[in-house]
């Protein structure tokens, strides 16, 4: 088992020459700025290796304007050459970086074109099939048995069909790609890929032992992270993929995976981002290199996040002596601070970005002074109006849950303790002004779920609560039905808002597995029990191409639409109906040609019953009376004995 980590050791004959990189566009400089221009350029390269010669040739008094830098291993060097390749030393110098031997490689290309090989078309079928179903159901998986057994389900209010079920299709469990189009399955060697409309396999990537994925918002991009790839000079704890060619593009260290995800992607996948102590890595895609090819370095640096609308991050600093904390948001790719908000007595911070990145929340605990306990702040920050204001709302309870409508200006918020928990409602007006719409109070709730389609929520008691589940109607703020799932674990609502899925997993809790579904107002539809369920996902929905113009068109004309999808449903129940009768005619019909068959078989044996029976019938119960007897048989069965006592 040591022995392929060890022959990594041995050494390879080589003549040095791939240790060295040539650096074109330096400064030309004479020979008193030599000195000072060694210097810069040390500082910039010895970050990636140790640099054990370097050679300036000169000309004329002055150095020629390029360099070649010797380090001690050719990893260094190649690590120089992916990182300082493009550097921009000022406005006139950006530096480009090669390995030496590619000189001699690049020198030595044929004049002869050679045609590239042709390679043969891989059809995966429609990758979207999904989405062209007549009757518009989405599709679900569900991991059953322990993890045995995976299925994928197309929804239906009656009972799940069956779209495809395997046995040990993964080894652990499943991620559907935030579009919908792939479904990732963990292995020991790696990941695989599936889709199309049989979910054959599209693509696999090789990265033994991994434990956590993660995809870029675009699907262009898959991060696999496992601990027990990592050594010094390879990078492989994560690794960043090409989802459609299925190459490796970056890999990096991670000392641990605490946080995950390591990497936060920006709404487009044109960027993404690590925090590291007292830095903020900001990359850029498809090179996967540090934008500006610098790090932000921000002192103290806690927490960060993308806007889910736009290139704008924001992230927040602790107070430090005198200076207080603060909330920053950053546009990029100019790294341009378009809004600071200096905070004071600061114990914790959390960001919560709006589904479309119209408005920021940061839940600020506070410690106020001269006073005991903690109070919490919700700074809201309105993203689309001018100068970015800010509005506040304080609350003096402890805060159990935070979510903001998806497509909406609310939000919800839990707070009290147990077994006084109340839920309010909360409206981001446009006149700068946060109104209160509802409290309830003693609600037996820890945890929000709104629709993905916003105004409906479920207020859940997950796993300790018992599956208390409150259905919430926000535009009135009406409690649609109140029910309960005993011991439910989680809680999904489907891509549409029309359905949600509680459930009690086999992770979590070893009897009572099912998964139920209710519609959007508190209806069950469907108790579903699998053996040692485990999972349900929801397969997401790629974005509308609709734009807002035409789905306001969509709304106004439902009414038309509905006359439409009413004839449907009942056509649907009528179908149902018709195929519930010939399923039991075809039943009674099978019952009566058994019947008759069993009754001829047992006529054909009656010649054998009376020969057996000496000719005794008794296929009759009132033949051979002549050979009745009669007898008479009494039953001594209860005596009593009663008083009688003098009449008056």
């Amino acid at each position: 088992e040591l022995l392929g980590d060890l022959l990594k050791e041995k050494p390879q004959e080589a003549d040095g020459i791939d240790s060295v990189v040539v650096v074109d566009n330096v400064p030309q400089v004479g020979a008193e700025r030599l000195e000072k221009l060694k210097n810069v350029i040390h500082k910039i390269f010895s970050k990636f290796g140790k640099i054990t010669n370097e050679f300036y040739p000169e000309g004329e008094g002055k150095t020629k304007g390029y360099i070649f830098l010797e380090y001690s291993c050719p990893a260094h060097a190649l690590e120089a050459v992916k990182n300082a390749d493009g550097y921009k030393l000022d406005k006139q110098h950006t530096f480009r970086v090669n390995i030496f031997t590619d000189f001699d490689k690049y020198m030595n290309i044929s004049d002869e074109w050679e045609t590239p090989e042709k390679q043969p078309f891989k059809d995966f079928g429609n990758l979207r099939h999904w989405l062209e179903d007549a009757d518009c159901r989405d599709q679900y998986s569900v991991i059953f048995e322990s993890g045995e057994r995976t299925g994928i389900f197309a929804n239906d209010a009656k009972e799940p069909i069956v779209v495809e079920e395997r046995a040990r299709w993964t080894e652990t469990y499943v991620r559907w790609s935030p579009r919908g189009t792939y479904l990732a399955t963990f292995h020991q060697r790696g990941i695989a890929l599936w889709g199309g409309e049989k979910f054959k396999q599209i693509q696999r990537f090789s990265h033994q032992g991994v434990q956590l994925i993660d995809f870029s918002p675009c699907e262009r991009y898959l991060v696999t992270f496992s601990p027990l790839m990592d050594t010094k000079d390879d990078p492989q704890a994560i690794i960043i993929w090409d989802v459609l060619t299925g190459q490796k593009k970056r890999g990096f260290h991670c000392e641990s995976s605490a946080h995950w995800p390591i990497f936060k992607w920006s709404h487009d996948g044109k960027f993404f981002a690590r925090m590291t102590q007292d830095t903020l890595s900001i990359y850029e895609t498809p090179s996967m290199g540090l934008l500006d090819k610098k790090s932000l370095k921000i002192s103290g640096i806690k927490d960060f996040s993308w806007s889910p609308g736009d290139n704008i991050i924001a992230f927040w600093v602790p107070e430090d002596k005198d200076i207080p904390a603060r909330v920053t948001l950053m546009q990029l790719p100019s790294r341009q601070e378009i809004r600071v908000r200096n905070l004071f007595n600061v114990v914790d911070c959390k960001l919560h970005w709006q589904k479309n990145g119209d408005y920021l929340c940061v839940k600020v605990d506070r410690t106020p002074k001269g006073t005991q306990g903690m109070v919490t702040n919700f700074e809201i920050f309105r993203m689309r109006e001018k100068q970015v204001p800010v509005d506040v709302v304080e609350m003096k309870e402890g805060i159990i849950a935070f979510a903001w409508e998806p497509n909406g200006s609310k939000f919800a918020v839990l707070h009290g303790e147990s077994p006084r928990i109340n839920s309010s409602f909360y409206h981001v007006k446009n006149n700068g002004k946060i109104e209160l719409i509802k409290t309830f109070d003693k609600q037996q709730a820890n945890s929000i779920f709104w629709s993905p389609q916003g105004q409906f929520l479920v207020l859940a008691g997950l796993r300790s609560m018992n599956g208390a589940l409150a259905f919430v109607d926000t535009s009135d703020c009406t409690m649609m039905n109140i029910a309960e799932h005993y011991m439910a674990s989680d809680v999904e609502w489907d891509p549409t808002g029309r359905y949600v899925v509680t459930s009690v997993s086999w992770w979590s809790h070893k009897v009572d597995n099912a998964f139920w579904l209710w519609t959007f107002q508190g209806r069950l539809l469907q108790k579903n029990n699998k053996d040692r369920f485990c999972q349900l996902l929801w397969r997401p929905r790629p974005p509308t191409l609709l734009d807002v113009e035409q789905i306001k068109l969509i709304k106004k004309d439902l009414k038309k639409y509905s006359k439409i999808f009413e004839q449907k449903d009942r056509l649907s129940q009528s179908k149902a109906s018709k195929e519930l009768v010939d399923r039991r005619r075809t039943m009674i019909e099978e019952y009566h040609a058994y019947r008759e068959n069993a009754q001829k078989i047992y006529q054909e044996q009656r010649v054998l019953r009376l020969d057996l029976r000496g000719g005794v019938d008794t296929d009759e119960l009132d033949s051979n009376v002549e050979d009745w007897e009669e007898e008479t048989i009494e039953f001594f069965v209860n005596e009593e004995i009663i008083p009688l006592g003098e009449q008056a």
